[in-house]
C-alpha cells in the first residue's frame, strides 16, 4: 500500500510541475488527485483559474488555497489533470470509480491538454468491467434493461442528480462499447475515455504521450 501511495504522490507531483502560472486548470477527482492538490498548492502560483470536477475536490482545493470557480465562467481550459481506474496499452482510460465521470469528461474535452495520473496498479493489459455509468432517473428501469448486464451502485446521486451504475458485461472492444453506450437513450455519460482525448499518461513519475 505504501508503494501505491508513493506512486500516486510521484504522479501528482510530476503533473503539478506541468502547470504554469496564469493557466486555466481542470482538477479531477480521486485518490491520486488528492496528491496532486498539495503539490500544486506548494508551487505558490498566484494567477491560476481552476475548476473542479466534484464538490470533494473543490473543498480540498479551497482548503489548500487553490482558487476554484464555477465552470460557467470559462469555455476552455489549458490543462486538465485527473486519475484513472484502468489504463490500457493503447491509451484507453476508464474513469468514474468516484462517480464524477460526467463532469470529468466535460472538463477533459474542454482542455487543450488532458493529463492522466495513476499508480502502476491501474495499468491493465486490456480494459474490462466494471465500466462506470451515469443514468437519467427518468425511465431508469427501461434503461437498465437495455444495458444488461448492469448493476446499480449503492451511492448518492451524482452532483448533477444522475443515477450511478456500472456496466458489468464483457468488453470485447472499448471503441464499440463506447459507441453503443453513447447511442443508448438514458445514458448521460460513461467512463470510457478514448486515446484521442488523452494527451499524456503519468504512471508514478514515468510519463508517456498517447
Amino acid at each position: 500500500m505504501d508503494q501505491v501511495e508513493d506512486e500516486k504522490r510521484a504522479a501528482g507531483e510530476a503533473a503539478a510541475a506541468l502547470v504554469e502560472d496564469g493557466m486555466t486548470v481542470g482538477l479531477g477527482t480521486g485518490s491520486t488527485v488528492a496528491h496532486l492538490l498539495p503539490a500544486l498548492a506548494a508551487r505558490g502560483l498566484e494567477k491560476l483559474r481552476c475548476v473542479a470536477t466534484s464538490p470533494e475536490t473543490e473543498a480540498k482545493a479551497r482548503a489548500l488555497g487553490i482558487p476554484v470557480e464555477s465552470f460557467e465562467t470559462l469555455d476552455r481550459l489549458d490543462i486538465a489533470i485527473d486519475g484513472a481506474d484502468q489504463i490500457d496499452p493503447a491509451g484507453w482510460v476508464v474513469k468514474g470509480g468516484g462517480a464524477a465521470h460526467t463532469r470529468e469528461k466535460i472538463v477533459a474535452v474542454a482542455a487543450e491538454r488532458f493529463v492522466v495520473i495513476a499508480s502502476s496498479d491501474k495499468e491493465v493489459d486490456r480494459i474490462g468491467p466494471p465500466i462506470p455509468l451515469e443514468l437519467l432517473r427518468f425511465g431508469l428501469k427501461a434503461t437498465l434493461r437495455a444495458l444488461e448486464p448492469v448493476a446499480l451502485r449503492d451511492v448518492p446521486p451524482s452532483p448533477d442528480g444522475g443515477v450511478i451504475a456500472d456496466y458489468v458485461g464483457a468488453v470485447e472492444d472499448p471503441a464499440e462499447l463506447a459507441t453503443w453506450l453513447d447511442a443508448t437513450p438514458g445514458v448521460v455519460e460513461h467512463g470510457l475515455f478514448p486515446p484521442s482525448l488523452v494527451t499524456d499518461v503519468i504512471v508514478a513519475a514515468r510519463r508517456r504521450t498517447v
